[in-house]
């Protein structure tokens, strides 16, 4: 794999505050494709601060939908799934080209600040998840190959959230190789969703992950958020 082999796709919404950061973290060689619903000066900022090898979608859509329009956009055989409100580990993309073998790869999100210790449990979780046979992707550190992401129809829309963990499910139970590399590390960097309750946020991510793993979610819940977002 090279650099120029992947298209990072992100989602945004108002993120004039964590869009330069973010944009900093990436290597100027690979494609991004921002997918964008904001009313404030994301889309221009990003525009000004990256002007090569980036494309920007303005389009008023949910995440799930966003991501998928971003991996239907790109033509390269890796689609590198991310946030706005994270940055990449500075030797992120060194260490992502020594992987081979995989069809989707996932890494841990960690904080150098707020929530640290919360943000290491994630990761014991995600470890001990991926251990017994279920993945537990995030969305905000996710590479999926170009072939699985078509093969299993990409990003399933009519979810409001957890659309990374549920479309990686899938790629699993198609018999592509999923893998969990612990040292591909992104950091947050915005703690909103935690600073309104750490088990209010775990305890929503568990048992909607649940519902969705074991098919048991009805069809009409999938598309509402429970919350999360407001």
């Amino acid at each position: 794999m090279r650099l120029t082999d992947m298209t990072v796709v992100v989602p945004t919404r108002n993120e004039r505050d964590n869009i330069p950061a973010f944009l900093a973290s990436l290597p100027p060689e690979v494609e991004l494709i921002l997918v964008d619903a904001s009313d404030d000066e994301t889309p221009d900022l990003a525009a000004v601060l990256r002007p090569h090898k980036t494309r920007i979608v303005r389009r008023p859509l949910r995440i799930p939908a966003a991501r998928q329009l971003g991996g239907l956009i790109a033509q390269t055989p890796w689609l590198l799934c991310t946030d706005a409100d994270v940055v990449f580990a500075p030797d992120y993309f060194d260490r992502l080209l020594g992987y081979t073998g995989s069809d989707t790869l996932y890494g841990p999100k960690l904080s150098a600040d707020e929530y640290a210790g919360y943000y290491r449990w994630f990761v014991r979780g995600q470890r001990l998840s991926h251990a017994l046979g279920i993945a537990a992707a995030s969305g905000s550190n996710l590479l999926l190959s170009r072939r699985a992401f078509l093969a299993v129809g990409g990003f399933d829309c009519r979810l409001s959230v957890n659309e990374d963990t549920e479309i990686v499910w899938r790629v699993q139970r198609a018999g592509y190789r999923v893998t969990f590399a612990p040292n591909l590390r992104v950091y947050a960097r915005d703690q909103r969703r935690l600073r309104r309750g750490a088990t209010r946020k775990t305890l929503h991510s568990v048992t909607r992950c649940a519902l969705l793993y074991t098919r048991l979610m009805p069809t009409r819940w999938r598309s509402h958020d429970w919350g999360y977002w407001t």
